[in-house]
């Protein structure tokens, strides 16, 4: 499948007149608890031709593709890409340090990864994945859930906990962010991801209290000890000054 996903990606740049600048599995596939119908989540990060930012009017900032193979494509102008890094956007902050990488390029990454962590509001981030959370607790509390909604909520969970506990960027990997939840937790949660790797994602599966009870704990944790987090600093010069260097960068 990647060599599917790199000619895509090909076919991409070569239609928009575009650089990717770095390309990544984002969804269920990175995160470690995909089902066997899972969509490819492709997530990129591109460039245009320098002349092209030179421009009185504003113009697409994002390329979003949908193939018969399954491959779910989106991608972020550079420029749309800082604006959002200076929000430390949960998302982004997720292509940035991800588990699949398809293509990248390493001088362009490095330097990126140091922003992030520079810019990194653990606030603003916190009630990213709060939200994201708060928005499956509905779905998680029936009766029969999808086994979908109870890892996007947990592994929100954990990402909002990583956050309030240890003040970093938490990790993507639904596997190291597990660590940290009760012995409990994580045995019915690995019982849980090997019925979902053999089952597609309409299979309803029984509410688990040990998954309900901890996801409810942990929004009431996460929301407690919100306010004693930094919200970062932002430092628009050097996302300016680097936005400047990149796109005239050959």
């Amino acid at each position: 499948m990647k060599e599917t996903i790199l000619k895509k990606l090909s076919e991409i740049e070569e239609k928009h007149n575009i650089t990717i600048l770095h390309a990544v599995e984002s969804g269920s596939r990175a995160w470690g608890f995909a089902s066997p119908d899972s969509d490819y989540d492709i997530r990129f990060i591109y460039k245009k031709p320098y002349i092209e930012y030179l421009t009185l009017w504003d113009k697409p900032d994002t390329i979003e593709f949908i193939t018969e193979d399954d491959l779910d494509g989106a991608g972020w102008d550079l420029n749309k890409t800082l604006q959002l890094l200076a929000k430390s956007n949960g998302a982004l902050l997720e292509w940035l340090f991800p588990p699949v990488t398809y293509l990248s390029d390493k001088r362009f990454l490095s330097q990126i990864q140091t922003l992030a962590k520079e810019n990194f509001s653990p606030i603003t981030t916190l009630y990213h994945y709060l939200g994201t959370c708060k928005n499956f607790m509905d779905v998680c509390e029936a009766d029969n859930v999808k086994l979908k909604s109870y890892f996007y909520a947990m592994r929100s969970a954990l990402a909002g906990k990583w956050i309030v506990d240890k003040q970093t960027i938490p990790p993507v990997s639904f596997n190291e962010l597990l660590i940290i939840a009760p012995e409990e937790v994580q045995d019915m949660a690995k019982k849980l991801m090997a019925i979902k790797a053999v089952n597609d994602e309409k299979y309803l599966h029984p509410r688990e209290e040990i998954i309900t009870n901890f996801l409810k704990e942990t929004i009431n944790y996460n929301q407690a000890n919100a306010s004693q987090l930094s919200s970062g600093r932002k430092d628009n010069k050097k996302l300016e000054d680097f936005f400047r260097n990149e796109i005239q960068y050959k």
